[in-house]
């Protein structure tokens, strides 16, 4: 089992940026695919972004695409969202995810995410 927490919310202007933390604990962080995702009030949990648990494979919501990038650390159990040229659009609750899995890709649905952190509040103003 895996525990994960984010870290790195906050409030920023438009056109700034932030990166958010993912630190999970274990020793078997490499084999876990990870994913972040948002959720805005009243709205649907989303992915925005998924890593494998290699690195070598990623997916971008287009909403965030050429904006936000996820990064991992395996020696550190960490996985990193850097976020640019931030929006107002962009508020909103961020979680991190975790499943472990063999296979060499990513995952984008919530239903495929065994472990969830607390989540961490990004908040964009105009």
């Amino acid at each position: 089992q895996v525990q994960v927490a984010e870290s790195g919310g906050g409030l920023v202007q438009a056109g700034g940026s932030l990166r958010l933390s993912c630190a999970a604990s274990g020793r078997t962080f490499s084999t876990y695919a990870m994913g972040w995702f948002l959720q805005a009030p009243g709205k649907e949990r989303q992915c925005v972004a998924a890593i494998s648990w290699s690195g070598g494979r990623t997916y971008y919501a287009d909403s965030v695409k050429g904006r936000f990038t996820i990064s991992r650390a395996n020696a550190g159990n960490t996985v990193y969202l850097q976020m640019n040229s931030l929006k107002p659009e962009d508020t909103a609750v961020y979680y991190c995810a975790a499943v472990r899995t063999l296979s060499v890709g990513f995952y984008t649905r919530e239903d495929d995410y065994v472990y969830w952190g607390q989540g961490t509040q990004v908040t964009v103003s105009s």
